[in-house]
């Protein structure tokens, strides 16, 4: 037995309006759901869990061109692993400077506090 949901179902499982769910569909992330009689959307679990890894890579910095070739080789599993590792990478090495950025701006921020302990 398949379990189906509607997007309102979906959207609500998985944390993201039904508007963010028709825009990944629009721009390719999600595949076009099968559709009812009524012709309401109907998405699987399968869905569920793309939307899930979508979801789940956008909050944590990648963008959507980047979301799409991770898709893509996801979607071929005999590719060569030389594309994600080369993005992922780089994705690493921008978390890296962002951390060191946040180190330096904590450590000015603890100064200035500290340089502030009285009236002056």
């Amino acid at each position: 037995m398949t379990t189906s949901f509607s997007i309102g179902q979906l959207a609500s499982t998985a944390q993201t309006p039904a508007a963010t769910i028709r825009y990944y569909e629009k721009i390719g992330l999600l595949s076009k759901p099968s559709r009812t009689d009524s012709n309401y959307r109907l998405y699987d679990t399968e869905d569920l869990n793309r939307l899930a890894f979508v979801r789940r890579a956008r909050e944590i910095g990648f963008t959507i061109d980047q979301v799409r070739s991770l898709l893509a080789f996801s979607d071929q599993r005999d590719a060569d692993c030389c594309t994600v590792t080369a993005m992922t990478s780089e994705h690493l090495r921008a978390v890296e400077q962002k951390i060191s950025d946040l180190l330096a701006l904590k450590d000015q921020l603890t100064g200035l506090l500290a340089s502030c302990q009285g009236d002056r």
